[in-house]
């Protein structure tokens, strides 16, 4: 396994990785969630680059930049039995030197959801991807389904900018109660653990009323806001019912449709989402 920090060190070592490349973007602390998607892309690629850079362009001035978990070597640890060929961990100030001023945004898919509660998280989101695909040209690139808004934006930018790519999206991977992994989870103790559970009771909920034949936006975001009701240690951010692609809310539900959530518990912000059709 391979380590580079500068981009001309990454050139170089990109270099000799003949065959298909898939690529597994990260901001590091990895959890099974993570490893998963270098199982996928170990499974479809000759071989396998993971980047670790927790990217400050798409924190906002009030968010968790500075606590956000860092663990190098535990990372490092956890993917060398995976065959991973190439890892790469930029600092800050490679990937934004000194007098950057190009940025990348998705509009109308990048405006709902996190877009109105996070402003400018997907245009940082946008911009360091479009630099890591642009760095490691990848044949394949792998994320997971957990930040569904985050795969749209990245979906329609590689359209829109001709990125010779496949993005591959991944089922989300879940703790034994539903919880979706995350390296934020481990803000989460005690009693806030337990209460994190109520997304999953709460999305579950929802698609059950879906597969008895529900097919009314409202009713369905409805029994999820009933649910999260339900547990005081939760505060509702929003709740969504809409099209996969376009985000787009929908009053009557029909094709591939995201349902979608963020709750503060305590003070840890959380997301999930299920798919339905």
């Amino acid at each position: 396994m391979n380590l580079a920090i500068n981009i001309d060190e990454l050139r170089e070592a990109r270099i000799s990785l003949t065959g298909k490349v898939g690529l597994v973007p990260t901001m590091g602390y990895l959890h099974e969630g993570h490893l998963s998607l270098i199982r996928q892309a170990k499974a479809e690629c000759e071989h396998v680059i993971l980047t670790i850079f927790v990217n400050p362009t798409q924190f906002g001035a009030n968010e968790d930049l500075s606590k956000y978990p860092r663990d190098m070597e535990r990372d490092l640890a956890l993917v060398k039995p995976l065959g991973v060929d190439l890892v790469w961990t930029p600092s800050a100030e490679i990937m934004y030197p000194t007098g950057y001023q190009t940025w990348v945004e998705v509009e109308a898919v990048s405006y709902p959801l996190e877009g109105a509660n996070r402003p400018g998280h997907f245009k940082g989101v946008a911009t360091v991807v479009a630099k890591l695909f642009n760095v490691t040209q990848p044949d394949k690139a792998y994320f997971g389904q957990k930040d569904a808004q985050q795969v749209a934006v990245i979906r329609r930018m590689a359209v829109d900018l001709n990125f010779p790519l496949d993005v591959v999206v991944c089922p989300t991977v879940r703790e034994a109660d539903g919880l979706a992994m995350s390296s934020r989870n481990k803000y989460l103790e005690g009693e806030y653990r337990k209460a994190a559970g109520v997304l999953f009771k709460a999305l579950s909920a929802a698609k059950l009323l879906y597969e008895g034949g529900e097919r009314s936006g409202e009713v369905l975001k409805g029994k999820m806001k009933e649910v999260l009701a339900n547990e005081p240690l939760a505060e509702l951010q929003y709740v969504s019912c809409a099209d996969y692609d376009t985000l787009k809310e929908l009053a009557i539900v029909k094709g591939k449709t995201l349902l979608s959530m963020a709750v503060l518990i305590g003070k840890t912000r959380l997301i999930d989402n299920f798919v339905l059709g």
